[in-house]
Protein backbone atom coordinates (compact mmCIF):
# COMPACT_ATOMS: atom_id res chain seq x y z
CA UNK A 1 0.00 0.00 0.00
CA UNK A 2 3.09 2.17 0.98
CA UNK A 3 4.60 1.13 -2.08
CA UNK A 4 1.72 2.20 -4.57
CA UNK A 5 1.30 5.35 -2.53
CA UNK A 6 4.53 6.24 -3.31
CA UNK A 7 4.39 5.29 -6.97
CA UNK A 8 1.13 7.33 -8.07
CA UNK A 9 2.44 10.28 -5.74
CA UNK A 10 5.62 10.46 -8.20
CA UNK A 11 3.78 9.63 -11.16
CA UNK A 12 1.40 13.06 -10.52
CA UNK A 13 3.78 15.25 -10.51
CA UNK A 14 4.80 17.46 -13.45
CA UNK A 15 7.62 16.44 -15.51
CA UNK A 16 8.70 19.94 -15.72
CA UNK A 17 7.93 20.45 -11.97
CA UNK A 18 11.12 18.77 -10.25
CA UNK A 19 11.03 20.33 -6.92
CA UNK A 20 8.62 18.07 -5.05
CA UNK A 21 10.49 15.43 -6.14
CA UNK A 22 13.93 16.76 -5.57
CA UNK A 23 12.79 17.29 -2.23
CA UNK A 24 12.10 13.90 -1.42
CA UNK A 25 15.06 12.63 -2.65
CA UNK A 26 17.26 14.39 -0.62
CA UNK A 27 14.89 14.11 2.72
CA UNK A 28 15.07 10.14 2.10
CA UNK A 29 18.49 10.36 1.10
CA UNK A 30 19.57 12.13 3.92
CA UNK A 31 17.70 10.58 6.29
CA UNK A 32 19.75 6.81 5.11
CA UNK A 33 22.99 9.08 5.79
CA UNK A 34 22.23 9.72 9.13
CA UNK A 35 20.25 6.84 10.15
CA UNK A 36 23.65 4.44 8.92
CA UNK A 37 25.41 5.81 12.33
CA UNK A 38 22.89 5.17 14.66
CA UNK A 39 22.04 1.35 13.06
CA UNK A 40 25.69 0.94 13.88
CA UNK A 41 26.01 2.01 17.37
CA UNK A 42 22.99 -0.21 17.87
CA UNK A 43 24.35 -2.69 16.63
CA UNK A 44 27.76 -2.81 18.42
CA UNK A 45 25.73 -2.03 21.80
CA UNK A 46 23.81 -5.43 20.82
CA UNK A 47 26.83 -7.28 20.10
CA UNK A 48 28.57 -6.20 23.01
CA UNK A 49 25.69 -7.50 25.86
CA UNK A 50 25.47 -11.29 23.36
CA UNK A 51 29.43 -11.02 24.05
CA UNK A 52 28.88 -11.47 28.25
CA UNK A 53 26.19 -14.16 28.24
CA UNK A 54 25.15 -16.36 31.20
CA UNK A 55 23.35 -15.49 34.24
CA UNK A 56 23.93 -12.59 35.94
CA UNK A 57 24.68 -13.22 39.92
CA UNK A 58 27.67 -11.00 40.42
CA UNK A 59 28.90 -8.41 38.00
CA UNK A 60 32.04 -9.02 35.68
CA UNK A 61 35.42 -8.17 37.29
CA UNK A 62 37.21 -5.24 35.71
CA UNK A 63 40.74 -6.83 34.53
CA UNK A 64 42.87 -4.01 34.25
CA UNK A 65 46.58 -2.96 35.32
CA UNK A 66 45.62 -2.88 38.70
CA UNK A 67 43.44 -6.31 39.01
CA UNK A 68 46.65 -7.81 36.79
CA UNK A 69 48.94 -6.73 39.74
CA UNK A 70 46.83 -8.02 42.17
CA UNK A 71 47.04 -11.29 40.89
CA UNK A 72 50.32 -11.07 40.43
CA UNK A 73 50.64 -10.44 44.09
CA UNK A 74 47.89 -13.08 45.05
CA UNK A 75 50.24 -15.41 42.89
CA UNK A 76 53.07 -14.75 45.16
CA UNK A 77 51.03 -15.55 48.45
CA UNK A 78 49.49 -18.06 47.19
CA UNK A 79 53.41 -19.74 46.73
CA UNK A 80 54.13 -19.04 49.77
CA UNK A 81 51.26 -20.66 51.59
CA UNK A 82 51.05 -23.82 49.66
CA UNK A 83 54.57 -24.29 50.47
CA UNK A 84 54.27 -23.60 53.92
CA UNK A 85 51.31 -26.18 54.84
CA UNK A 86 52.33 -28.34 52.02
CA UNK A 87 48.26 -28.28 50.77
CA UNK A 88 48.99 -28.31 46.86
CA UNK A 89 46.57 -31.46 46.78
CA UNK A 90 43.86 -29.88 48.80
CA UNK A 91 44.06 -26.44 46.51
CA UNK A 92 44.27 -28.37 42.58
CA UNK A 93 41.17 -30.29 43.98
CA UNK A 94 39.37 -27.09 45.16
CA UNK A 95 40.04 -25.60 41.50
CA UNK A 96 38.75 -29.03 39.55
CA UNK A 97 35.82 -29.32 41.82
CA UNK A 98 34.60 -25.86 41.33
CA UNK A 99 35.12 -26.14 37.52
CA UNK A 100 33.93 -29.72 36.93
CA UNK A 101 30.28 -28.96 37.34
CA UNK A 102 30.04 -27.07 33.78
CA UNK A 103 27.28 -28.07 31.91
CA UNK A 104 28.28 -27.02 28.03
CA UNK A 105 24.67 -28.06 27.12
CA UNK A 106 22.77 -25.28 29.68
CA UNK A 107 26.04 -22.69 30.04
CA UNK A 108 25.62 -23.67 33.92
CA UNK A 109 27.80 -24.44 36.94
CA UNK A 110 31.86 -24.27 35.97
CA UNK A 111 34.24 -21.98 37.47
CA UNK A 112 32.68 -19.13 39.07
CA UNK A 113 33.49 -19.68 42.83
CA UNK A 114 30.22 -21.00 43.39
CA UNK A 115 31.43 -24.22 45.91
CA UNK A 116 32.43 -21.22 48.36
CA UNK A 117 28.35 -21.71 49.41
CA UNK A 118 27.84 -23.96 52.04
CA UNK A 119 24.89 -25.50 49.71
CA UNK A 120 27.84 -26.48 47.69
CA UNK A 121 31.07 -27.18 50.05
CA UNK A 122 28.67 -29.76 51.40
CA UNK A 123 28.02 -32.23 48.81
CA UNK A 124 29.39 -35.34 49.21
CA UNK A 125 32.08 -34.81 46.90
CA UNK A 126 33.35 -32.01 48.10
CA UNK A 127 33.96 -33.16 51.58
CA UNK A 128 37.09 -31.96 53.33
CA UNK A 129 37.44 -28.60 51.00
CA UNK A 130 36.42 -26.25 53.31
CA UNK A 131 40.14 -26.57 54.11
CA UNK A 132 41.20 -25.32 51.21
CA UNK A 133 38.32 -22.33 51.21
CA UNK A 134 39.87 -21.36 54.45
CA UNK A 135 43.18 -21.68 53.12
CA UNK A 136 42.25 -19.13 50.29
CA UNK A 137 39.97 -16.92 52.12
CA UNK A 138 43.49 -15.89 53.93
CA UNK A 139 44.39 -14.83 50.55
CA UNK A 140 41.49 -12.91 49.36
CA UNK A 141 41.43 -10.74 52.49
CA UNK A 142 44.87 -9.49 51.31
CA UNK A 143 43.57 -9.13 47.92
CA UNK A 144 39.84 -8.96 48.33
CA UNK A 145 39.47 -7.61 44.11
CA UNK A 146 40.12 -10.33 43.07
CA UNK A 147 36.85 -12.87 42.53
CA UNK A 148 36.56 -15.97 44.40
CA UNK A 149 36.33 -17.71 40.84
CA UNK A 150 40.10 -15.81 40.19
CA UNK A 151 41.34 -17.03 42.87
CA UNK A 152 40.37 -20.97 43.07
CA UNK A 153 41.46 -21.24 39.34
CA UNK A 154 44.42 -19.75 40.51
CA UNK A 155 45.35 -21.69 43.50
CA UNK A 156 44.82 -24.91 40.92
CA UNK A 157 47.56 -23.74 38.79
CA UNK A 158 50.07 -22.36 41.63
CA UNK A 159 49.43 -26.28 43.12
CA UNK A 160 50.86 -27.70 40.08
CA UNK A 161 54.12 -25.53 39.44
CA UNK A 162 55.19 -25.30 42.86
CA UNK A 163 55.21 -29.21 43.02
CA UNK A 164 57.40 -29.68 39.90
CA UNK A 165 54.46 -29.57 37.31
CA UNK A 166 53.97 -27.49 33.71
CA UNK A 167 53.15 -24.22 33.77
CA UNK A 168 49.71 -23.27 32.78
CA UNK A 169 48.33 -20.30 31.44
CA UNK A 170 46.22 -18.10 33.48
CA UNK A 171 44.16 -15.26 32.31
CA UNK A 172 41.20 -13.58 34.53
CA UNK A 173 38.29 -11.87 34.87
CA UNK A 174 35.64 -15.12 36.05
CA UNK A 175 32.53 -13.56 37.27
CA UNK A 176 31.53 -14.85 40.99
CA UNK A 177 28.16 -16.57 41.26
CA UNK A 178 26.27 -17.39 43.98
CA UNK A 179 23.68 -19.89 42.23
CA UNK A 180 25.20 -23.48 43.09
CA UNK A 181 24.31 -26.70 40.73
CA UNK A 182 22.53 -29.74 42.07
CA UNK A 183 24.43 -32.63 43.45
CA UNK A 184 25.89 -35.17 40.98
CA UNK A 185 28.07 -33.02 38.19
CA UNK A 186 31.02 -34.66 39.61
CA UNK A 187 32.83 -37.63 38.82
CA UNK A 188 32.34 -40.51 40.96
CA UNK A 189 35.44 -42.45 41.72
CA UNK A 190 33.33 -45.57 42.31
CA UNK A 191 32.55 -45.66 38.25
CA UNK A 192 34.02 -46.67 35.31
CA UNK A 193 34.73 -45.97 31.51
CA UNK A 194 31.42 -44.69 30.53
CA UNK A 195 30.38 -42.84 33.61
CA UNK A 196 33.87 -40.70 32.97
CA UNK A 197 32.81 -40.26 29.63
CA UNK A 198 29.22 -38.91 30.14
CA UNK A 199 30.58 -36.59 33.23
CA UNK A 200 33.47 -35.16 30.81
CA UNK A 201 31.65 -35.12 27.65
CA UNK A 202 28.85 -33.20 29.27
CA UNK A 203 31.84 -30.65 30.44
CA UNK A 204 32.99 -30.57 26.53
CA UNK A 205 36.38 -32.18 27.10
CA UNK A 206 37.97 -35.00 25.33
CA UNK A 207 39.18 -38.50 25.90
CA UNK A 208 42.79 -36.94 26.17
CA UNK A 209 41.88 -34.46 28.30
CA UNK A 210 40.40 -37.72 30.49
CA UNK A 211 43.25 -38.93 30.79
CA UNK A 212 45.49 -36.28 31.26
CA UNK A 213 43.47 -34.47 33.85
CA UNK A 214 43.43 -37.77 35.66
CA UNK A 215 47.31 -37.62 35.71
CA UNK A 216 46.57 -35.31 38.43
CA UNK A 217 46.21 -37.89 41.04
CA UNK A 218 49.96 -37.67 40.87
CA UNK A 219 49.31 -35.40 44.10
CA UNK A 220 47.57 -36.14 47.31
CA UNK A 221 46.25 -38.69 48.89
CA UNK A 222 42.71 -40.50 49.31
CA UNK A 223 41.20 -39.78 52.90
CA UNK A 224 38.52 -42.44 54.06
CA UNK A 225 36.21 -40.17 56.24
CA UNK A 226 36.17 -37.59 52.89
CA UNK A 227 36.05 -40.56 49.77
CA UNK A 228 35.79 -44.09 51.87
CA UNK A 229 39.25 -44.78 50.03
CA UNK A 230 42.56 -44.19 51.67
CA UNK A 231 45.93 -43.86 50.71
CA UNK A 232 48.05 -42.10 47.59
CA UNK A 233 48.10 -42.94 44.07
CA UNK A 234 52.38 -42.28 44.10
CA UNK A 235 55.61 -42.86 46.25
CA UNK A 236 55.64 -39.86 46.18
CA UNK A 237 52.13 -37.44 46.68
CA UNK A 238 53.83 -33.57 46.70
CA UNK A 239 55.77 -34.27 43.23
CA UNK A 240 53.93 -33.80 40.00
CA UNK A 241 55.07 -35.79 37.24
CA UNK A 242 54.16 -38.99 35.39
CA UNK A 243 54.44 -41.98 38.36
CA UNK A 244 50.56 -41.88 38.16
CA UNK A 245 50.88 -43.63 34.64
CA UNK A 246 54.00 -45.81 35.82
CA UNK A 247 52.38 -47.12 38.87
CA UNK A 248 48.98 -47.24 36.86
CA UNK A 249 50.66 -49.82 34.21
CA UNK A 250 52.20 -51.70 36.99
CA UNK A 251 49.17 -53.30 38.76
CA UNK A 252 48.73 -53.43 41.87
CA UNK A 253 51.35 -51.94 44.44
CA UNK A 254 51.64 -52.48 47.90
CA UNK A 255 50.31 -49.12 49.76
CA UNK A 256 49.43 -47.53 46.46
CA UNK A 257 46.00 -46.84 45.49
CA UNK A 258 43.80 -47.32 42.23
CA UNK A 259 40.35 -46.35 42.25
CA UNK A 260 38.05 -47.96 39.93
CA UNK A 261 38.44 -45.03 37.70
CA UNK A 262 41.87 -45.12 37.39
CA UNK A 263 41.29 -48.95 36.04
CA UNK A 264 38.99 -47.70 34.09
CA UNK A 265 42.24 -45.62 31.90
CA UNK A 266 43.07 -49.19 31.48
CA UNK A 267 40.07 -51.44 30.65
CA UNK A 268 39.19 -48.41 28.01
CA UNK A 269 40.93 -48.41 24.63
CA UNK A 270 40.68 -44.90 23.78
CA UNK A 271 41.86 -44.02 27.15
CA UNK A 272 44.46 -46.63 27.56
CA UNK A 273 46.72 -45.26 24.68
CA UNK A 274 47.29 -41.96 26.48
CA UNK A 275 48.48 -43.84 29.59
CA UNK A 276 51.08 -45.72 27.65
CA UNK A 277 51.94 -42.48 26.04
CA UNK A 278 52.38 -40.37 29.23
CA UNK A 279 54.06 -43.34 31.42
CA UNK A 280 56.89 -43.27 28.66
CA UNK A 281 57.14 -39.33 27.60
CA UNK A 282 56.48 -36.99 30.81
CA UNK A 283 57.04 -34.08 27.92
CA UNK A 284 54.05 -35.14 26.14
CA UNK A 285 52.08 -35.59 29.85
CA UNK A 286 53.29 -32.46 30.97
CA UNK A 287 52.12 -30.76 27.43
CA UNK A 288 48.96 -32.14 27.49
CA UNK A 289 47.94 -31.42 30.95
CA UNK A 290 48.51 -27.99 30.85
CA UNK A 291 46.20 -27.66 27.86
CA UNK A 292 43.73 -29.75 29.46
CA UNK A 293 43.60 -27.58 32.84
CA UNK A 294 43.70 -24.65 31.05
CA UNK A 295 40.60 -26.26 29.21
CA UNK A 296 38.84 -26.84 32.55
CA UNK A 297 39.92 -23.73 34.08
CA UNK A 298 38.04 -21.73 31.76
CA UNK A 299 34.81 -23.65 31.34
CA UNK A 300 32.37 -21.09 30.26
CA UNK A 301 34.66 -18.30 30.14
CA UNK A 302 36.10 -16.36 27.49
CA UNK A 303 39.25 -14.34 28.41
CA UNK A 304 38.76 -10.76 28.28
CA UNK A 305 41.09 -10.58 25.56
CA UNK A 306 39.64 -12.83 23.06
CA UNK A 307 36.02 -11.49 23.48
CA UNK A 308 37.67 -8.03 22.87
CA UNK A 309 39.58 -9.14 19.95
CA UNK A 310 36.07 -10.95 18.65
CA UNK A 311 34.05 -7.63 19.00
CA UNK A 312 36.89 -5.43 17.67
CA UNK A 313 36.12 -7.68 14.60
CA UNK A 314 32.55 -7.75 14.40
CA UNK A 315 32.58 -3.78 14.96
CA UNK A 316 35.01 -3.12 12.15
CA UNK A 317 32.86 -5.33 10.21
CA UNK A 318 29.47 -2.88 11.20
CA UNK A 319 31.79 0.36 10.67
CA UNK A 320 32.16 -0.81 7.21
CA UNK A 321 28.89 -1.20 6.46
CA UNK A 322 27.64 1.62 8.38
CA UNK A 323 30.63 3.66 5.82
CA UNK A 324 28.82 1.87 2.96
CA UNK A 325 25.43 2.84 3.38
CA UNK A 326 26.35 6.58 3.80
CA UNK A 327 28.66 6.49 0.31
CA UNK A 328 25.66 5.16 -1.55
CA UNK A 329 23.24 7.35 -0.20
CA UNK A 330 25.54 10.79 -1.16
CA UNK A 331 25.82 8.75 -4.72
CA UNK A 332 22.39 8.67 -5.38
CA UNK A 333 21.81 12.39 -4.13
CA UNK A 334 24.31 13.64 -6.05
CA UNK A 335 23.27 11.45 -9.20
CA UNK A 336 19.71 12.46 -8.59
CA UNK A 337 20.86 16.45 -8.61
CA UNK A 338 22.80 15.53 -11.63
CA UNK A 339 20.24 14.39 -13.58
CA UNK A 340 17.60 17.18 -12.62
CA UNK A 341 20.16 19.85 -13.34
CA UNK A 342 20.91 18.33 -16.85
CA UNK A 343 16.82 17.83 -17.79
CA UNK A 344 16.55 21.40 -16.68
CA UNK A 345 18.82 22.92 -19.11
Amino acid sequence: MGLAFAVCDRQSVSPHSHRPIQTRAIGWSLVTFFLAPTIYLFCIRNQTEQEAPGVVAMALPVVDTDYVKEIDKARRDLRALIASKNCAPIMLRLAWHDAGTYDKSTNTGGPNGSIRNEEEYSHGSNNGLKIALDFCEEVKSKHPKITYADLYQLAGVVAVEVTGGPTIDFFPGRKDSKVSPKEGRLPNAKEGAPHLKNIFYRMGLSNKDIVALSGGHTLGRAHPERSGFEGPWTVEPLKFDNSYFVELLKGESEGLLKLPTDKALLDDPEFHRYVELYAKDEDAFFRDYAESHKKLSELGFTPRSSASKAITTDTKTLAQSAFGVAVAAAVVVLSYLYEVRKRAK
